[in-house]
């Protein structure tokens, strides 16, 4: 059955238009089936595997739907870690970015100042892991009165990591009138009881893995004793000689040796595990997205969601104890139609979590032998040309930004200056349409506004010499951070 485009979806021009910048062509699966039924503004529940388009799936719908004139949030978006969530809030605002939706992502190990402080400005949608969004809570940081969303996203991640019962706490807070979207890559009994508690007569999804999907990701092992594990590790990246791989080990112990061991051999490569602080950990894997290296090593936390294109290969140093986890581990790799490679490292005692994963997928894994000396030989030049250079690529948010400038006005709440004065003054300069103004941040003391589609220097120099209800304010382009 053919695919509808976007355009079928009727879909404002604002939104159709970041669709078209972000490069989006033909809806995937996921979003073919849950754009419709969030446009109607119905419960669904979606079963499907990481990296098939599902953010934009809920994304879409919801910077669709929600008003911009309400300053209370509208969306309430619960993920399992800092960094999907980070990830997520990025996917709507740049959805978003046409219509000025504001995003603002809540987590814990952040100034919770920076965060009420963000809160307090308009915000059509949050993103946050249930334990920092209870904080918000529990505070009175945090008005839930109008959300008439909710996004369930990784549920599974969130119970397996223990989040039930906040997650609990924070829907029976949430308007009982109100859409909600589950979203889990698989479907363990307290997913079913959390639906049945907190959605009404929600439509079922389940995106199967139809044989071409197989296909994208091609499932091997090799047998390994903890001896020879790390010397066959090395083999296998000579002879696949991945353009992106991620590695992924049981313990951050595990990753430090790793890491090091492949850093002595001047392999371009990073590591990201639950013992670094968080703003290491964020921007390993901003450099990782634009391909500043091409070798990630990384326990589970960096599985989850976090959407990096061109993964070429995953590789499992170590098998994971949850066999859900071999599923989120392979997700990262086999996207967007593109082929990938799993392949895993086994001992005779991981033989049995092997025999689980099998069965649980369906599907066996195939055997194959270690790297041979002559496989090893015909590839070794064109591996070592391949280390020594970068993958560096524009990310989509970079793309977006290309013609958006934002500006610094030294002057806000305590002027009592409100966005509509920004939107009045800036589209009365000539060649300026209120379309061109993009997200407005009003501060006690100062005003960022984003200017669109190449309009920034025409509206810098204008405002130079422009008044703002009556205010002569200073303005400049805003460091980019």
């Amino acid at each position: 059955m053919s695919k509808k485009p976007f355009t079928d979806f009727q879909l404002s021009a604002p939104i159709l238009e970041a669709i078209e910048q972000l490069g989006y062509h033909t809806p995937t699966d996921v979003q073919q089936a849950v754009i419709p039924v969030a446009l109607s503004e119905k419960d669904i529940i979606v079963k499907s595997r990481t990296g098939s388009g599902k953010t934009a799936s809920f994304g879409i719908p919801l910077c669709e739907l929600v008003e911009w004139e309400e300053n209370k949030p509208q969306a309430l978006i619960l993920t399992p870690t800092r960094e999907l969530a980070l990830q997520v809030t990025e996917d709507v605002m740049n959805i978003g970015r046409y219509k000025r939706i504001k995003a603002t992502a809540v987590f814990g190990k952040q100034p919770f100042r920076g965060q009420v402080a963000e809160l307090k400005q308009k915000t059509h949608i949050v993103v946050g892991t249930p334990g920092r969004v209870l904080d918000h809570l529990e505070r009175g940081t945090l008005s839930l009165e109008k959300v008439k969303y909710l996004v369930l996203d990784e549920a599974d991640e969130m119970l397996n990591m223990g989040f039930l019962d906040q997650v609990d706490t924070i829907l029976k807070q949430l308007p009982k009138q109100r859409t909600t979207m589950l979203f889990s890559a698989t479907f363990p009994q307290d997913i079913h009881q959390l639906s049945d508690r907190y959605m009404q007569s929600p439509k079922e999804v389940e995106i199967t893995t139809k044989a071409t999907e197989i296909a994208e990701i091609e499932h091997s092992y090799i047998t390994v004793t903890d001896k020879t594990k790390f010397a066959i590790l090395k083999d296998v990246t000579v002879v696949e000689n991945p353009d992106r791989c991620m590695i992924f080990c049981r313990t951050k112990e595990h990753v430090d040796f790793v890491a090091k061991g492949l850093a002595s051999m001047d392999y371009p490569v990073e590591k990201i595990h639950g013992g670094m602080e968080q703003d290491e950990r964020l921007a390993v894997m901003k450099a990782f997205r634009a391909g500043e290296f091409r070798y990630l090593v990384a326990t589970d936390v960096a599985a989850r969601g976090i959407d990096i294109e061109n993964i070429t290969h995953v590789i499992q140093y170590d098998m994971p104890v949850e066999k859900e986890s071999y599923v989120h581990r392979t997700g990262r790799t086999g996207r967007a139609g593109a082929l990938g490679k799993a392949i895993s490292l086994v001992t005779e005692s991981d033989m049995r979590r092997l025999r689980e994963v099998e069965q649980y997928r369906g599907e066996a894994i195939e055997k194959r032998q270690a790297p041979t000396e002559r496989e090893l030989i015909r590839t070794a030049d064109a591996f070592e040309e391949k280390i020594t250079t970068a993958d560096v690529r524009a990310s989509k948010t970079e793309q977006l930004n290309a013609d958006i400038m934002k500006l610094y006005f030294n002057g806000g709440k305590k002027k009592k200056l409100r966005a509509v004065d920004f939107v009045g003054t800036i589209a009365k300069i000539e060649g300026m349409t209120a379309q061109d103004i993009g997200i407005i941040t009003i501060q006690d003391t100062v005003t960022y506004v984003e200017i669109l589609n190449g309009k920034g220097p025409l509206v810098l120099r204008a405002m130079k010499t422009t008044k703002v209800k009556g205010k002569q304010l200073k303005v400049y382009e805003a460091f980019k951070k």
